[in-house]
């Protein structure tokens, strides 16, 4: 697999909040979003070639039983199948960190799961191309029957929750799965959306989550 950085850090985001986890991030990805936070990943995708057995020894190394899969878009590499399940076999918990558009016979116990909203599409030659990819109804079927799920949704704009809540109602999601995340990369931008967000979660029953690591040691990597 190609990595762009193995680390040892709290969770930033979602139900798993501040849980000292490990984070494998793997480098590529079929979607180009426009505020990427990863961009090293995707837009000018950069790391190393490691055979599993070398991941799987970097991981085990540190005090965590949580690991974290993400990229970049983990479910297009073909060796995050035998990753999953050799960190199983090792007893650890697993979460994947997925935009839910490719199937995978993954193992895990929490499929976080952030379909890429409209806000999301690219100006430039990739914008056509991320607007039919990014949504896939039958996949986010399927990942979220695979094991616990979490729907978590980067929000720009108030606006974005007439998209959201439309994908709710067509997954049948039940609310207290749904997570609204501010996007930005700043720590004053992420509180000022989060107070106008903050309203809709209780309108809607849906739950907020701050972006942890960005509100500890600001945009930065390995963190």
């Amino acid at each position: 697999m190609k990595i762009a950085e193995i680390f040892y850090s709290l969770q930033g985001e979602g139900s798993l909040l501040g849980v000292p986890s490990v984070f494998v991030r793997s480098s590529g990805c079929n979607l180009r979003c426009s505020w990427c936070d990863t961009p090293y990943t995707s837009w000018q995708p950069e790391g190393e070639e490691m055979p599993v057995e070398e991941i799987l020894a970097k991981v085990l190394a540190y005090p965590a039983r949580h690991a974290v899969l993400t990229g970049g878009e983990p479910m297009i590499q073909p060796q995050l199948v035998p990753l999953s399940r050799a960190l199983h076999d090792a007893g650890w918990h697993i979460t994947i960190e997925t935009a839910g558009t490719v199937d995978a016979a993954v193992a895990c116990d929490l499929m976080s799961i952030s379909p890429k909203l409209a806000n999301s599409t690219p100006a430039g030659d990739w914008a056509v191309r991320h607007e039919n990819t990014r949504i896939n109804v039958p996949v986010l079927r399927a990942l979220m029957a695979k094991c616990a799920h979490q729907l978590k949704f980067v929000v720009a704009s108030p606006e974005d929750l007439r998209e959201i809540r439309s994908l709710v109602a067509t997954l049948e999601a039940e609310p207290g799965h749904v997570i609204l995340m501010p996007e930005g990369r700043n720590p004053d931008l992420l509180r000022e959306r989060s107070l106008w967000l903050a309203p809709l979660c209780l309108e809607y029953g849906y739950r907020l989550s701050p972006r942890l690591h960005v509100d500890l040691w600001g945009d930065r990597r390995g963190v």
